[in-house]
């Protein structure tokens, strides 16, 4: 039987309460099954109550045969340990984690209103407004990350969630995530928002994640990422030419393509600072000064 979401206990209260159990083994014992939220490519997420708390959590199932057929056990590794370690209103809870013989499961914070990606394909873009205030929530966010020596790496619409309380966007999926503590050669990412530096498989830092949020903020305005081509080649050659267009349709200011512009810059010590947008006019006249935007 799905639960419903309105049975929802307070975020604060559950919250803890689900933590205080952490230092316990969870089992799949501990949870009543509800809906399916969603599927993956290595397993399927389920709406789910911890019984003892009566809190609603998202129960993220994956199964072991699979992950390691992909070699991608290391990947979920390290989305564990970084996750679970961060605590912001912006990024998604994770509470906790068990296993059985087949499977692995996390224990997630639910984001009732479900994912950004098709929120974005029913309004096809979104109003300066609304989209100013989600890049503030997630520079806020990304703000906590780097101060973490946490890299996303991975800043998309698909993988950042709209939560059950007042609509705030929530980042998820750290499955890419690295700490900072050494510069990055790897490729990972999804190939319209990676950063010239990842294309050409030269050292990256956190800069990476000011390019992405650049491309997300084109995106909100657009419905397109902006260096979109036919071929992937030519996505690349886009990307490392930054070669930045902005159609005459939608109409958007030109504060708003200023803005992007600052982001989406080759050299990536010279991408505007995240500290440095929030103080951006375009930011600070479209922007709710809360970082939500109530849908």
């Amino acid at each position: 039987m799905a639960i419903a979401a309105e049975n929802q206990a307070p975020q604060e209260k559950a919250s803890s309460e689900v933590s205080a159990t952490e230092t316990r083994r969870w089992t799949l014992n501990d949870f009543d099954i509800g809906k399916p939220l969603g599927r993956g490519k290595f397993g399927h997420v389920y709406l789910a109550r911890e019984k003892r708390s009566n809190h609603i959590v998202a129960l993220k199932v994956l199964f072991k045969s699979q992950l390691q057929q992909s070699q991608v056990e290391h990947q979920l590794r390290r989305e564990v340990e970084i996750q679970s370690h961060l605590r912001h209103p912006n990024i998604l809870r994770l509470y906790g984690y068990f296993y059985d013989q087949k499977r692995v499961y996390l224990i997630l914070e639910y984001a009732a209103k479900g994912e950004l990606y098709k929120e974005l394909q029913k309004c096809k873009y979104f109003s300066e407004r609304r989209a100013a205030t989600y890049v503030v929530s997630l520079a806020r966010a990304l703000i906590y990350c780097h101060g973490k020596h946490v890299i996303h790496r991975d800043i998309k619409p698909e993988n950042l969630l709209i939560g059950a309380q007042v609509g705030e966007l929530k980042i998820a999926d750290f499955g890419w995530s690295v700490h900072t503590f050494n510069r990055r050669r790897t490729m990972c990412g999804t190939l319209d928002y990676l950063p010239p530096e990842m294309v050409e498989s030269v050292e990256h830092d956190a800069s990476v994640d000011i390019w992405s949020l650049g491309v997300l903020c084109y995106e909100f305005l657009y419905g397109v990422p902006p260096f979109e081509a036919k071929e992937h080649s030519d996505t690349y050659r886009r990307i490392v030419q930054v070669d930045l267009k902005f159609p005459p349709k939608p109409i958007v200011s030109a504060q708003a393509k200023d803005l992007i512009s600052q982001m989406l810059v080759k050299e990536s010590a010279e991408r505007l600072p995240l500290h440095k947008l929030l103080e951006h006019p375009w930011i600070v006249q479209n922007a709710e000064p809360s970082g939500v935007y109530r849908i």
